[in-house]
């Protein structure tokens, strides 16, 4: 496999790069994942919890800020289980770091998604994940990574 290095594009700017870091929040043989919401774009797919990693947080301080932001938990971020970088149909990019969560304070609130499960791994393949994450969700299901 080739590895991708930044290049420069005269042609148009674009969407920029967004820097996002995940959580594979594990509990069992099971994994939370959340619905968007009608009104968001890429409307009711499934997509992990976690978001955009800001300027001076590493992605494991900005997982944790969004796990506290999204669902009410201070989880304790695990090692990093696969990195992906996605370039979408429609010019924007996105790159993801995905890490492992399997401890956790608090009581789950859904302050953001449509809904939210715990999902069997094998069973992830038969929901619409985001398109960056669909590579992922083969290699879980297969039992791979976790």
């Amino acid at each position: 496999m080739e590895e991708t290095q930044p290049k420069s594009d005269s042609r148009s700017a674009g969407p920029a790069l967004r820097f996002v870091a995940a959580a594979l929040i594990v509990r069992g043989g099971e994994v939370l994942i959340g619905q968007r919401r009608p009104d968001q774009p890429m409307a009711l797919q499934w997509e992990f919890p976690g978001g955009k990693i800001e300027a001076g947080e590493s992605p494991e301080q900005a997982l944790a800020r969004e796990l506290d932001e999204e669902l009410g938990i201070k989880a304790t971020i695990g090692p990093r289980v696969t990195h992906i970088r996605h370039n979408y149909r429609h010019g924007g990019a996105v790159d993801l770091l995905f890490f492992a969560v399997h401890e956790f304070s608090g009581e789950i609130e859904n302050r953001i998604y449509n809904q939210f499960r715990w999902v069997r791994l094998e069973d992830l393949p038969g929901y619409e994940f985001l398109a960056a994450d669909r590579g992922l969700i083969r290699d879980l299901a297969a039992g791979k990574l976790l």
